[in-house]
């Protein structure tokens, strides 16, 4: 069988009947587990004994073990299911592997098998991996669960708000996913509080600015923002926040150099006549799925001179050195570090 669009497998889980066998797996693992969750949920729901009719096992169990349940009739019912998570068939012994193409080839009747990836996202280019993927995909169903950014995760935000009886409009959704990063299980959990908290009625744009938690690029880019503005209190209160969250310092300082290596590249594409858009096909590992990157330093950049944007990131360099080198503390030199840049902005905004 090929393998399934996500909707049709929704609709078939909706529908059924439910049997054989199912792998479900993508970069999107909330959206994995999440599945997994209510595939087992419904074929377990009408299981008399489910203690011997639904087993669970992680991809480090022996085959043989998930083998015998898999293989073992239902105890007074009609179907049994058999759950595992996280199969690595690249790291399996030979005789091993040969096993689980085995029982992927012969899952009987009576038994579900449910074969999902909550964790590990198998490399494409694995040979074992893609062989199971193609016999589970003669043998049973497969489903892939892509990446969601941009207005899908709006669209998804303001869904699951009004499962809440609250609303959140498609702006201030937008604001969650720049704070918060498109992790779908981390946005799960923070529009979850909001609707805690809230209760019923709207999630305000300052509500979320005040409750949401930011992930460390997130705050690292609002960093550098403030100093390409000249926001001196800004920056200092920023840096103070990440300190007190106990962020490492060579991190903050990775994320800020990678915010103004992103200008510097939009600046050199867009002088070579190239567009923006193109930086994120020639950089496709490190820009997709975070494109956005790309839009902000498109937008800060325009306050920048080529020759600011070089001194700053030579300051980058030396605070990167010093850290690594200086018996300075941390803080002293990152500070030190913002005092500098910001008299290189502002000798722009003076010209």
């Amino acid at each position: 069988m090929p393998q399934m669009a996500e909707a049709d497998f929704k609709r078939h889980m909706e529908s059924g009947p439910l049997s054989g066998l199912y792998l479900l797996y993508g970069e999107e693992k909330y959206l994995v587990r999440r599945n997994a969750r209510k595939l087992i949920r419904k074929v377990t729901a009408e299981l008399p004994f489910p203690d011997f009719n639904f087993q669970r096992f992680d991809g480090t169990a022996s085959v043989d073990d998930i083998a015998a349940a898999v293989e073992s009739l239902p105890f007074m019912a009609e179907q049994k299911c058999v759950a595992v998570s996280d199969l690595a068939p690249d790291s399996l012994r030979a005789s091993d592997y040969s096993k689980w193409q085995e029982l992927l080839a012969g899952v009987p009747e009576s038994t579900v098998l449910v074969i999902y990836q909550p964790n590990t996202n198998p490399e494409k280019k694995a040979t074992r991996w893609n062989a199971l993927l193609k016999l589970a995909g003669k043998y049973g169903r497969t489903v892939s669960f892509a990446h969601r950014e941009g207005a899908e995760l709006e669209k998804w935000l303001c869904a699951e708000a009004s499962k809440k009886s609250c609303t959140i409009s498609r702006r201030d959704a937008r604001k969650m996913v720049e704070l918060c990063g498109e992790d779908m299980q981390s946005l799960h959990n923070e529009i979850q509080k909001l609707c805690a908290y809230v209760m019923q009625g709207e999630i305000s744009g300052e509500l979320i600015e005040k409750m949401v938690a930011r992930r460390t690029e997130t705050t690292v880019f609002m960093l550098s923002r403030a100093l390409v503005a000249g926001e001196y209190n800004r920056a200092y209160q920023l840096l103070d926040q990440m300190f007190y969250q106990n962020e490492e310092p060579i991190t903050v300082l990775a994320v800020l150099s990678s915010a103004f290596v992103d200008m510097y590249r939009v600046r050199s594409a867009v002088q070579s006549g190239a567009r923006v858009t193109d930086l994120a096909q020639s950089f496709a590992g490190e820009y997709k799925g975070r494109e956005f990157r790309l839009r902000n330093a498109e937008r800060e950049v325009k306050r920048l001179s080529t020759e600011q944007l070089r001194q700053i990131l030579s300051e980058l360099l030396r605070t990167d050195l010093a850290l690594k080198s200086s018996r300075t503390e941390s803080r002293i030199l990152l500070e030190e570090m913002i005092a500098r840049i910001m008299v290189i902005t502002a000798k722009g905004r003076q010209d």
